[in-house]
């Protein structure tokens, strides 16, 4: 290894500095003030990267077409951002934090389907930055002048801004609100319009930091996820509100994955370290090392990283007769859905899938819900688990039923490992550090080729034969779904889920009574590892095959867009949520090409007309009758 080779990567890693902490700024700054967790900052920076080529290739390769192209990029993304701020965001200021992330999630979906209309699924590779389209040389090795810019902008961003916000009246405000919101706005600032500016700046910077990535990375259709996953892991790196800490966490995650580079394959005492593969997951390695030891981040405040209880909800109610009911009939009519195969061939498919999610979603609401535990990662324990049966199956030959009691508990093992670092922190930085451990899991099983089958997965898990007819399976699947969502409702009224519950409520106070909190939301995660890896099982023996995709963030985003489409506060929520999630992606999947676009408006409208989730609504309803009922006089209706 040529030390010339690894001051060459150095430099790669500070030009890639200076896009991801633009991005990582933007967020950083809107969250801090709205605390919105807002996903669809990722797609601001791809619609910069795709305008700019649009422009620069309009405007030609001249000095002022190209950089008056990148600049009108981040212009147009900034409008862009405004727009999302006034017509959607000001509406769901007020919401539960998890609902503002589904929102921005819908407008992920319909950001990515308006850039495949626009631009077309092909990469698009944009012109060179005339006068700088040569190299300089470093130590023999030829260095991209452009990149020597971009070395330049990222300390001369971070100055400008922290004059901005240091210097000035406006940067003033910004920071007050970053404390109490509430007191500023009594002193008589206009918190909209303070919003609306922030949401303004933050898209700038995310957009203008994807247009001047065009010289060096094309325009795609992935760059949305890709990027916002490590702004997130930069934001959290260098500490909520920190711009400062938020260019030095980019600096140490990019030089990190170019050492990476520089090493590549190593041996080492007769093993094969592939460095070079780590760059799919270094910066969330870094984010699990740096919330477990520091949780406030790098340059963070340490009261941000406090533990703050959730909203106080209203007690959870046992089932009544009506609901009982209500019950019984539905499972009687699941259990008819085969005799229904001939009308409606893929009806029992749809609805085994359904059931499968209904259990994923019940076990991701059991510590989102009840436990106030915000999580991004649950999909690993579903893909452990899914994982572990197929292993058990092909490499130790163990029969389905030994894998329905085993496979789980490899699921609740990672939990259980995983759940006492997390327990240790609350909010944002909980949701970032299950988000990391999930990545890392989902990277572990995607390299291993060996063993888990890497990108290609495992196929060939079938049932036996007393489970091969679909008929069969489907039974067997109802009735472990119904089983294991009857024991998750019965452990929340039991003292364990009271004392779970309380603990959300108010830790200060569950303390003083001698819960031990950390224990109990330990536990909590156990548990809904456990049946999240038994979803897992029935998964992979349903479709017969397994793949790292089953341990991704898409994988979690489902399982939270099921959770609260059908409604955080209700026991129901994840059922409905799960139902009506499966069968509108499978329904609008089929109608038209742009599914994505489709899907992320019908999620928006949910979230607009139902903001505490579909069985929310209707469980709101219900209460409002029982109160009107009550009041009314004896005689009158």
């Amino acid at each position: 290894m040529e030390v010339s080779g690894l001051i060459v990567q150095l430099l790669n890693g500070l030009a890639g500095t200076s896009s991801l902490f633009m991005v990582a700024a933007g967020l950083s700054l809107i969250f801090g003030v709205t605390r919105i967790i807002n996903f669809a900052h990722g797609s601001l920076y791809m619609l910069g990267i795709y305008i700019a080529y649009s422009l620069t290739s309009w405007l030609g390769a001249t000095v002022l077409g190209f950089w008056g192209g990148l600049l009108a990029a981040g212009l147009m993304v900034t409008v862009l951002g405004v727009l999302i701020e006034v017509f959607l965001l000001r509406r769901i200021y007020r919401a539960p934090e998890l609902f503002q992330l589904l929102a921005t999630f819908a407008l992920v979906l319909i950001a990515s389907d308006a850039a495949h209309w626009l631009w077309g699924p092909e990469d698009l590779l944009g012109m060179q930055a005339p006068g700088l389209e040569g190299a300089i040389p470093v130590f023999g090795r030829m260095f991209p002048t452009y990149n020597v810019f971009l070395i330049i902008i990222g300390p001369l961003v971070l100055l400008l801004l922290w004059w901005l916000l240091n210097r000035t009246r406006w940067g003033t405000f910004v920071r007050a609100a970053t404390q109490d919101k509430e007191m500023l706005g009594a002193l008589g600032v206009n918190q909209a319009w303070l919003f609306t500016g922030v949401f303004a700046l933050g898209s700038f910077l995310a957009g203008l930091g994807g247009a001047l990535e065009l010289p060096n990375e094309p325009a795609s259709l992935g760059l949305d996820m890709r990027i916002i996953g490590d702004a997130f892991a930069v934001v959290v790196v260098g500490g909520m509100g920190s711009i400062t800490g938020a260019f030095l966490a980019a600096l140490l995650i990019t030089e990190m994955k170019a050492i990476c580079i520089w090493l590549g394959t190593v041996h080492i005492a007769g093993l094969q370290i592939e460095f070079s593969q780590l760059t799919m997951v270094v910066e969330f390695l870094i984010m699990a090392l740096v919330l477990v030891f520091r949780p406030w981040g790098l340059l963070g405040r340490e009261q941000a990283a406090s533990r703050n209880s959730a909203p106080i909800e209203a007690p959870i109610r046992p089932a009544g007769r009506l609901l009982q009911v209500a019950a019984c009939l539905a499972l009687l009519l699941l259990a008819g859905v085969p005799l229904l195969e001939d009308q409606f061939p893929y009806l029992m498919i749809l609805t085994q899938d359904a059931l499968i999610a209904v259990l994923f979603a019940t076990s991701l609401h059991f510590i989102a819900g009840p436990a106030g535990m915000h999580t991004f990662g649950h999909a690993a324990y579903f893909g452990l688990g899914a994982y572990a049966a197929a292993l058990l199956m092909q490499k130790a030959g163990l029969p389905l039923i030994a894998t329905l009691f085993i496979a789980p508990l490899f699921a609740a093992f990672g939990a259980l490992v995983y759940g006492w670092f997390c327990v240790r922190l609350s909010g944002i930085y909980l949701a970032m550090l299950t988000l990391a451990f999930a990545q890392i899991t989902w990277s572990v099983v995607f390299q291993w080729d060996s063993f888990t089958g890497g990108s290609n997965g495992l196929i060939g898990i079938w049932p036996p034969e007393w489970l091969s007819s679909p008929q069969a399976y489907y039974y067997f699947t109802l009735i472990i779904v119904a089983g294991s969502v009857l024991v998750l409702r019965r452990l929340l009224f039991s003292p364990f889920g009271y004392a779970m519950r309380a603990g959300r409520d108010s830790v200060l106070r569950s303390d003083a009574i001698g819960i031990n909190v950390k224990q109990t939301q330990w536990l909590a995660f156990v548990i809904a590892g456990l049946f999240a890896g038994l979803a897992g099982v029935l998964y992979v023996y349903s479709k017969g095959s397994v793949s790292p995709e089953e341990l991704h963030i898409s994988k979690s985003i489902d399982g939270l867009v099921m959770v609260l489409l059908g409604g955080v506060q209700s026991l129901l929520g994840p059922i409905v949520g799960a139902f009506s999630y499966t069968v509108l992606h499978d329904y609008v999947v089929g109608i038209t090409d742009y599914w994505k676009a489709l899907f992320g408006l019908v999620i928006l409208v949910l979230v607009l007309l139902f903001p505490q989730g579909i069985a929310g609504f209707f469980a709101q309803l219900g209460r409002r009758f029982q109160a009107r009922q009550a009041i009314a006089p004896k005689g009158q209706p």
